[in-house]
């Protein structure tokens, strides 16, 4: 929206509020209106959504404590398109709004050329310009970093820090980050220094770019340095600790928030993200926040039962019961004995049971299992398989 429409503009009768109404009676009459004038509630109806667009700006001023009184005081110079003069000025002088907002000091007779501070302090609060005191460079944030970090299969489990070696681009120490030479770089005449130009649209809803000309910096460098080339960036490499927090899985992307590059201006630093790979482990696995593990047991522990132990990631190992009769494939599980999760506690070690089928026989033990054969040569186990498959 331009200047001249924002003067214009009566909010307070747009949203049907005197002047002097409360922050609360605004609110309540733009959720009033805002319900009535909704688009969902009125699909097809082109004037309702005009309408509820109007609202909506309405209220981005008026409820908005700042801007509703830089609204005010801009208001309280005009009057019916003219210039509001001070006492004794003579009256109200007709001027184009379009001539006192294109970039000049208000002027002319009857004492009006003495305001030309005053609309700028105004108008810069609302516009983020001043016209007295010029263009203003806007602070410009930092760029974001992507790493890489290789853990063990421990160090995912249990949460490690590492050292991180990052390439990023900084302020360049040659120009102190002002891309010229000499240190006096000069506002960029397209965005006006704020490293945006807009596009389209109307009303609140026009939309932004970079500044093509000045590349988002807002400024232009008259004599480049000749490290960054008037970039003002300039490639830097440090290495810092970075914490990895425990639990983290293969292929986990970490956000770090202000651990990226450092901004311009006084602008913010980037974040750093950090893709995790974790390597494997010759005993345990994962699955979400339980760990894995395979662990063979004779036929006869299978068949009668009895305890086992079972090891643990980093920890003394605990005794499992199996029941007799148990398969082979079961899984148990020991509780409190897997990865850390975001809350601090653990899951669970699912073990699952490998019957160990002897390579070697002695004497003794074949002789033992031709009797158990001997012994038990009525039951069948594939029988309900057979019977499975010609009933299908």
């Amino acid at each position: 929206m331009s200047t001249k429409d924002f003067v214009e503009k009566d909010y307070y009768k747009v949203l049907g509020v005197p002047k002097d109404a409360t922050d609360a009676e605004i609110k309540k009459a733009y959720r009033k209106l805002a319900r009535e004038n909704h688009p969902d509630a009125n699909k097809g109806d082109a004037k309702a959504e005009e309408r509820f667009k109007e609202i909506s700006e309405a209220n981005d001023v008026l409820g908005d404590p700042k801007r509703r009184r830089e609204y005010d005081e801009a208001r309280a110079l005009f009057g019916n398109g003219g210039f509001r003069a001070g006492p004794g000025a003579g009256g109200t002088f007709n001027f184009d709004l379009g001539d006192l907002f294109g970039g000049a000091q208000a002027g002319g007779g009857g004492g009006a050329g003495g305001f030309g501070g005053g609309l700028g302090d105004v108008f810069g609060g609302l516009f983020n310009r001043g016209a007295g005191t010029g263009p203003r460079t806007q602070p410009r944030r930092g760029q974001d970093i992507e790493s890489e970090v290789t853990l063990s299969f421990t160090e995912a489990v249990d949460g490690a820090t590492v050292p991180l070696r990052m390439s990023s681009q900084q302020p360049c120490k040659a120009c102190s980050g002002t891309g010229d030479k000499n240190g006096t770089p000069r506002v960029c005449p397209t965005c006006v220094g704020t490293g945006q130009v807009s596009r389209g649209g109307s009303g609140s809803f026009s939309l932004t770019d970079p500044c093509v000309d000045c590349k988002g910096r807002g400024l232009i460098a008259e004599n480049p340095c000749e490290v960054c080339h008037g970039s003002g960036r300039a490639k830097s490499s440090r290495t810092m600790q970075v914490r990895i927090p425990a639990g983290v899985s293969d292929g986990q992307r970490i956000r770090l928030r202000g651990k990226g590059a450092p901004g311009e201006r006084g602008g913010p630093a980037g974040d750093l993200y950090v893709v995790v790979h974790v390597g494997e482990h010759p005993v345990f696995g994962r699955k979400g926040d339980n760990l894995t593990v395979t662990v063979p047991v004779s036929f006869t522990e299978a068949a009668l039962g009895g305890e086992v132990k079972v090891p643990t990631l980093g920890g003394p190992p605990v005794t499992l019961k199996l029941p007799a009769g148990t398969p082979n494939g079961r899984t148990m599980r020991a509780r409190g004995k897997g990865a850390v999760r975001k809350d601090g506690t653990r899951g669970d070690l699912l073990v699952t049971v490998e019957v160990a089928v002897p390579t070697e026989l002695g004497d003794e033990a074949r002789e033992a299992l031709e009797a158990y054969s001997k012994a038990t040569q009525g039951h069948d186990p594939r029988a309900e398989l057979f019977q499975a498959a010609k009933g299908a």
